[in-house]
């Protein structure tokens, strides 16, 4: 089996993405966890650039990695200056990093119009920072910057580039779509003359998504002879982001029989990218190949019905494979299907045949038709299914709520939630207040309920959603509310529709805690 090496990049390039911002703590987190599923390389971040990459480099020469080993990043040498003068060249031998990862100019625009220097002078920036590190014995890899716009634009100084740097001693060349512009097509003709003229060494490949292609063209890249791929868990990279590995390695290794990482550990792949997603406090992609929530979620029920007999039907490839698993949604278009599936899972027996699974489809329909929307609420749809089957008792009966919201002279705004409701036929009368009216209800009735559900303190509600559905109504429209909770073991949503927010909000709300305390009880 063929193998290519993986080079993740998303401490050092993800974190250039709008909306992260790592800590030393959170890149010691992620390298971990991307040393225990077994990428080559983990690029840590550019030593001479900032304190909080230079102490990431100190703190990682006290871990002992397993399969992974560490870059540093850097440039060439600043013009007419010796690369033992040149400050980040220093800061990059005393992270204590045994590999350099370099780039330098390719495009010769960019050398004579951004960088301003000769051309000449810009192959000697080359040829004696890769020469300079060498004769430090780190392994170098010359990171070609902006290659395939520069090979397109003068295609003899760009492979001169590679010279430089080939002639010098690095040990891989990574061509580079910096702008991300390039076209499957081109970049594989370019790649494979590329790997025809340099045959002594190492080929790799760093893609950028500004076109939609970077997946793609990596896969490219790799057919055409590059044997180390560049990318970032997620994609995470600066504009469109960098080519997402948690694509590319199923791909490569799933349906081309290219070894990325081994095989056992593929199946992490999904815990992988969703825990970079948590430390990097960025929402995960539901749509996402491979590792979304939805990327093997079935709602039309023609897709179900198939897909429950042969999952290959409408199933790329089986979800297990890369630690994720199949969903079924449902809604009005899934069909009685669905609904059996999943009263399955909650050891509920129903048929097609029996006349309750009927009643229950044109339930949803008519639920829906009005607003709901189950196939994101899976707490409302399983307290909607016991109850349609009369298999729910209810643990609290509401007597009514009143909510009040007044601004003082000092323009701040105080919520204050009322409650009284019935709980084995003890009466409860409780007031809370909150930031807003949903949090004062929130309040209020924990307040009520925890004395005899005590579980309820360990409950939280993570996201809280309002959608108005029919925009043309203006503030006489309906709205929906999507409230989703976890506790320590799981999370689960539900949903509340009104021509009132707040009922709508406390539609979803009853939900959820009403779904905590059966799940509890179950």
């Amino acid at each position: 089996m063929r193998e290519v090496k993986i080079y993740d990049t998303t401490l050092r390039d993800g974190s250039q993405g709008e909306g992260i911002s790592f800590s030393v703590m959170d890149k010691i987190k992620i390298a971990k966890k991307l040393d225990s599923f077994g990428v080559h390389y983990i690029e840590g971040g550019w030593p001479g650039s900032n304190p909080k990459d230079m102490e990431f480099f100190k703190q990682a020469k006290r871990l002992k990695f397993k399969n992974s080993k560490v870059v540093g990043f850097g440039s060439t040498r600043r013009p007419k200056i010796s690369p033992s003068e040149d400050e980040n060249l220093k800061a990059l031998l005393k992270s204590g990093v045994k590999i350099a990862a370099i780039f330098g100019k390719t495009w010769d625009m960019h050398v004579t119009d951004i960088l301003k220097v000769s051309l000449h002078e810009n192959l000697k920036m080359i040829s004696d920072t890769v020469g300079f590190l060498k004769s430090k014995n780190l392994q170098v890899f010359y990171d070609a910057e902006h290659f395939f716009d520069g090979y397109k634009n003068n295609k003899e100084y760009a492979l001169e580039t590679l010279w430089s740097a080939v002639n010098a001693g690095c040990d891989a060349i990574v061509l580079c779509d910096t702008n991300g512009g390039m076209l499957t097509h081109e970049l594989g003709a370019i790649v494979r003359a590329v790997a025809s003229e340099c045959q002594q060494v190492t080929l790799g490949i760093h893609t950028h998504n500004d076109s939609g292609l970077a997946v793609a063209n990596t896969i490219t890249a790799v057919e055409a002879g590059a044997d180390i791929v560049q990318g970032t868990i997620n994609g995470y990279g600066e504009r469109c982001g960098n080519a997402d590995l948690c694509a590319i390695i199923p791909n490569l290794q799933l349906k081309m029989g290219i070894r990325c990482v081994q095989e056992s550990k593929l199946k992490e792949l999904t815990d992988v990218s969703r825990y970079v997603n948590e430390i990097s406090n960025m929402k995960p992609q539901d749509n996402q190949p491979f590792t979304g929530r939805s990327a093997f979620a079935h709602k039309g029920g023609v897709h179900i019905n198939a897909v429950m007999k042969r999952p290959s039907s409408y199933e790329h490839t089986a979800p297990e494979s890369v630690g994720n698993h199949r969903r079924i949604l449902v809604s009005e278009l899934s069909g009685k299907t669905s609904i059996i599936l999943r009263a399955k899972e909650m050891e509920l027996d129903l048929t097609k045949e029996d006349p309750k699974t009927k009643r229950i489809l044109k339930l949803i329909q008519a639920m829906e038709n009005q607003g709901y929307h189950f196939e994101a609420a899976d707490g409302s749809f399983e307290l909607l299914l016991k109850k349609a089957l009369k298999k729910y008792k209810s643990f609290f009966t509401l007597e009514g709520f009143k909510v009040s919201i007044v601004k003082r002279e000092d323009n701040a705004l105080v919520s204050e939630a009322i409650i009284k409701l019935t709980v084995n036929k003890k009466e409860e009368h409780t007031a809370a207040e909150g930031d807003g009216p949903v949090n004062a209800l929130d309040n209020a009735l924990r307040k009520a309920l925890t004395k005899f559900y005590p579980s309820l303190s360990k409950m939280r509600l993570s996201d809280f959603k309002v959608r108005v559905l029919d925009e043309k109504a203006g503030t006489a429209a309906k709205v929906r509310v999507l409230i989703q909770s976890e506790d320590e073991e799981s999370s689960w949503g539900t949903v509340g529709v009104s021509e009132n927010i707040i009922e709508a909000s406390w539609q979803a709300l009853v939900d959820s805690v009403e779904y905590k305390l059966l799940k509890d009880k179950n």
